[in-house]
């Protein structure tokens, strides 16, 4: 039973991280303008996604752009975007995977089939995390040495998008997730990998009335 709950409670984190990848995918704001210095007087917010940039004047009317070439973009964002991508198509196998062990629950034929599935879910939910922890955690680095470079101007800066918290809330769902996933079922891995021990005793010999008689114990 405990083990079923730990399942459970792993597969809702996993589907919960896999969610949250998708919308620091699709939302727009991984970088946002920071306002210092002569920028103090806000006319309008930029923010810039994976896939495109938006405007939003301050009359609340909001202006996106898709990027043209993908070449064109800094390397971190090119490798947040390819990083993102991957991490999202891995939460879609480690989902299926955690449905073909949940269906496996009944398997007669091979009972450690089960526990191999979900091992195996667990360790693509922890791969998926680490990829997005690497994509917001790089962005989020190119963004710090931008601020505090002297040679950029305060227009050109920026700060942490919503995105960026999002993804570090998602990666942290699909690594514990993803952890308790292959914790519960490596005991129970364990325990039908092992063969079972029959023990036998010798056979003792009794001698009743001239008559050798053996009894097995």
């Amino acid at each position: 039973m405990a083990s079923a709950g730990l399942e459970i409670l792993g597969m809702i984190l996993t589907v919960a991280g896999w969610l949250g990848v998708m919308v620091a995918c699709c939302l727009p704001m991984w970088r946002v303008a920071a306002y210092i210095g002569q920028n103090i007087v806000i006319t309008q917010i930029v923010w810039e996604g994976l896939w495109m940039s938006c405007v939003v004047q301050s009359t609340g009317q909001m202006h996106c752009r898709v990027y043209d070439s993908m070449l064109g973009l800094p390397d971190d964002l090119q490798a947040a975007r390819a990083l993102t991508v991957v991490s999202t198509l891995l939460g879609v196998v480690g989902i299926a995977m955690s449905v073909a062990g949940a269906k496996c629950t009944n398997c007669t034929s091979d009972p450690a089939s089960k526990p191999r599935i979900i091992m195996a879910a667990g360790g693509t939910f922890i791969l998926c995390g680490l990829l997005l922890l690497v994509a917001v955690c790089w962005t989020a680095n190119g963004i710090v040495m931008d601020f505090h470079n002297p040679l950029m101007e305060d227009k050109q800066k920026r700060e942490f998008g919503n995105s960026l918290y999002f993804g570090w809330g998602a990666s942290c769902l699909l690594i514990l997730g993803g952890a308790i996933l292959t914790c519960s079922c490596s005991s129970k891995a364990r325990g039908n990998a092992a063969p079972s021990r029959v023990e036998y005793s010798g056979v003792k010999s009794l001698s009743v009335n001239g008559y050798d008689r053996k009894d097995y114990v």
